[in-house]
């Protein structure tokens, strides 16, 4: 082999081995902020208005409105408040910032991320609560998913502006035990020990006058259940 084409043979290994490791290198959070455009900063707006949060025009553009909207759902939800969609406030809001995996995976990824999420919020409302009130709490929630009445997604209705305590005090963002993992679990899987109920509350500490108008069918542990 010629002087020059070992030249170009280690030239092109070097590039090729240089290409490989760049590929090893794990690539940044995606983030959305301020002056970022496209689809996802519409899905950010989208879920925004949706709980209440913001009331601009659904854009793409990250602009003044979007920001404030941003920073108040962080502040009621224990986030850091600086106004950019990274990974943690991404996954609060139930938004995938990164690209498309296989459909399988991405499928099991949706139901594991659905259990933690509504884990988390049986766990801010209904621990300590009897087993069975656990999952009657997570059926409530996924009852108002169902209902055209609420959001049509799982986030939506968790943190959908004044609808739980737990998101409203922050205990939301406390990590889950097993036994409310447990009962997520069982409440996505079909369990509803409620029958369809939408509601409920504590009658001990509820403040509120409209929930004692609500038709209650059972009371399960501290809660009444009711639609």
């Amino acid at each position: 082999m010629s002087r020059c084409r070992k030249r170009a043979v280690r030239g092109i290994t070097a590039v090729l081995c240089a290409l490989m490791m760049l590929a090893c290198v794990p690539r940044a959070e995606a983030a959305v902020a301020w002056g970022s455009r496209g689809e996802q900063v519409s899905q950010v707006q989208r879920k925004l208005k949706q709980w209440g949060y913001y009331s601009g025009a659904v854009d793409g553009v990250f602009g003044q409105a979007t920001y404030n909207a941003v920073v108040s759902f962080q502040k009621n939800n224990g986030l850091t408040a600086d106004g950019v969609v990274g990974a943690q406030t991404a996954t609060a809001m139930g938004l995938s910032l990164t690209g498309t995996v296989a459909a399988s995976s991405s499928a099991a990824s949706s139901y594991e991320s659905d259990v933690e999420l509504l884990a988390r919020l049986i766990h801010g409302e209904a621990r300590g609560e009897p087993y069975v009130g656990m999952v009657a709490v997570g059926a409530v929630v996924l009852n108002r998913v169902k209902s055209s009445r609420f959001p049509n997604t799982l986030a939506g209705v968790i943190y959908q502006a004044g609808a739980f305590d737990a998101v409203s005090d922050g205990q939301i963002n406390l990590t889950p035990n097993e036994q409310s993992r447990r009962a997520a679990r069982d409440a996505l899987n079909g369990w509803d020990p409620t029958g369809g109920c939408l509601y409920y509350y504590n009658p001990a500490t509820a403040t509120s006058s409209w929930i004692w108008s609500r038709e209650v069918r059972l009371t399960i542990g501290d809660h009444s259940f009711a639609v």
